[in-house]
């Protein structure tokens, strides 16, 4: 099935969804409808978002929420977090975001679809061309910062620098910096 019919599809099921569906994402697997995120994961974003926001300059705005689109592959993410200038989001539009004007995206992984934000994302969120890409794992404890997106050794898209670290350290994404210390593991 092509995307526009995909999409059409999804912005119907969105019309009837029930209320803990927040949204849909689209992949080459179909159309995904995605629940309210638990409490601890919310946190994270909110105080991600905090941090960011008095680090934020030329007029960049951090914000939880948001869909990303690119049409040419096929795809529409609801990213935790993005970083996007507000000029673009103060667009008089109901279209997503096109993902050639976000400084940043933020996944923050969930106990139960990990695999989506490792390897789907990580293929996908260079492939639009996004600069950065920090992946939160409260399961582990874990930040990955993903920068330099271009073709990889074997000419496809992928971010081509990584740097990891664990709840507790400073971390460097592109200009700004994170206290990962404000971060919280799963409860058990």
């Amino acid at each position: 099935m092509d995307y526009a019919r995909m999409r059409a599809i999804a912005e119907e099921l969105m019309k009837h969804a029930p209320d803990p569906i927040r949204g849909v994402e689209i992949t080459h697997d179909g159309i995904i409808m995605m629940m309210s995120p638990s409490r601890p994961h919310e946190l994270i974003a909110m105080r991600l978002r905090r941090q960011l926001d008095p680090q934020l300059d030329n007029g960049l705005v951090a914000h939880s929420g948001g869909e990303i689109e690119d049409v040419s592959l096929g795809k529409l993410r609801r990213p935790d977090l993005i970083v996007v200038p507000e000029e673009v989001f103060a667009e008089e539009t109901m279209a997503p975001f096109d993902p050639h004007d976000l400084a940043m995206v933020s996944e923050i992984v969930s106990p139960s679809n990990h695999s989506t934000d490792y390897t789907d994302k990580m293929d996908e969120y260079p492939a639009m061309g996004i600069p950065l890409y920090l992946l939160i794992d409260p399961r582990k404890g874990t930040v990955a910062v993903m920068s330099d997106p271009g073709p990889g050794s074997d000419g496809q898209p992928c971010y081509r620098a990584r740097h990891d670290y664990v709840f507790g350290d400073k971390v460097t994404v592109g200009p700004w910096t994170i206290d990962s210390s404000e971060f919280r593991t799963y409860p058990s």
